[in-house]
């Protein structure tokens, strides 16, 4: 007789936790503990699960890099009694923390799956059964007794998607999520499809949790008429170590003689800048265009396809792992998670 794979499910705040409170109509934080009687279609699933739920949930507006380390240490401290992890988390900040756990957790070797929903759990149209009950579902599929799933991912509304890969697209819809440059890594429709050709393969070394992240780090998101003085004054932020510079298309920026001389002195300075397209697909190609050339000489980094949210927790990691300048550029140019092509 096989054992019943074991998950755990972290409650760290938002939507779906919430229950409605049906004669004041606020919505309030629903005790985990009673996961069963909310969801009685959970025993059907052929799997042990338990639940852990932050001391004080937060909407997910308030997920920082310490609530990062918090997750990580909670399957850290739980990785050997569990076969597989569910996330439960607000939508809106859902894809940077899918990002930053899948840099902090090195070799991993079971699934970690986040999802939420659009509306709570006591709603009557909800998205947060399907969403939870599939996700579980997922982090329980085995094959010859270990996980199918070895990496980070996001499930929401039928599709799982590498976590690194994603970004919210919609506020109001319960497809609220997209992996722009990077295929599902399965679909739930009358049955669960895995793509396993997209699937990170199996690491046969230990779990290394990086708990160090730098967030001395900005977006700057290029505009047509971004002058000067609010460029200078944002790259002569004391402590600024990293930037993501939002690009138009594939990488370009304007060729003013001041632009290129503030990114040209922060880069001498010792600043990290990465190229990214503020475009929702497709990739950095700095060179391509008159309009790149010049921060491909300067020593710009390329994001290449890597989503915003990818972009800054990379950047925060490999910043917190005091990366030699020499070789920084090299790194995050590098795929470590699958983050990019």
């Amino acid at each position: 007789m096989h054992s019943k794979p074991s998950i755990l499910l972290i409650y760290t705040g938002g939507t779906i936790g919430m229950m409605k409170d049906f004669e004041t109509g606020a919505l309030k934080a629903f005790n985990f503990k009673k996961l069963l009687q909310k969801i009685p279609e959970i025993k059907q699933l052929d799997c042990v699960i338990e639940t852990i739920s932050f001391e004080n949930p937060i909407d997910s507006s308030n997920m920082n890099p310490e609530k990062w380390v918090q997750i990580a240490t909670i399957i850290e401290e739980n990785y050997t009694s569990f076969d597989g992890f569910i996330v439960l988390h607000g939508s809106d900040t859902m894809s940077y923390s899918a990002s930053a756990l899948s840099f902090m957790l090195e070799n991993l070797n079971k699934p970690v799956v986040f999802t939420g929903s659009q509306l709570p759990i006591g709603d009557l149209r909800t998205d947060a059964k399907e969403n939870l009950i599939t996700a579980i579902q997922i982090a329980s599929l085995q094959q010859k007794g270990k996980p199918v799933i070895n990496e980070v991912c996001l499930y929401f509304e039928y599709k799982l998607y590498r976590g690194n890969r994603t970004t919210k697209i919609n506020a109001e819809h319960f497809n609220a999520f997209t992996s722009p440059n990077y295929p599902p890594l399965a679909e739930s429709g009358v049955h669960l499809n895995v793509n396993s050709n997209l699937l990170t393969s199996k690491s046969s070394k230990k779990l290394v949790v990086r708990k160090e992240l730098n967030d001395n780090v900005a977006i700057i998101k290029m505009f047509p008429g971004i002058n000067e003085s609010v460029l200078s004054a944002i790259f002569s932020i004391p402590n600024l170590k990293g930037v993501v510079l939002e690009t138009y298309g594939s990488g370009n920026a304007p060729t003013h003689d001041w632009f290129i001389q503030i990114l040209k002195n922060a880069i001498k300075n010792g600043l990290f800048i990465v190229n990214v397209t503020q475009c929702s697909g497709g990739s950095v190609n700095m060179g391509q265009y008159e309009t790149s050339t010049q921060l491909k000489k300067i020593g710009i980094i390329s994001g290449k396809d890597i989503t915003t949210e990818a972009a800054i927790t990379k950047m925060m990691y490999l910043l917190g792992q005091n990366v030699a300048p020499k070789v920084f550029k090299t790194i995050f140019e590098t795929p470590l998670r699958g983050e990019m092509e």
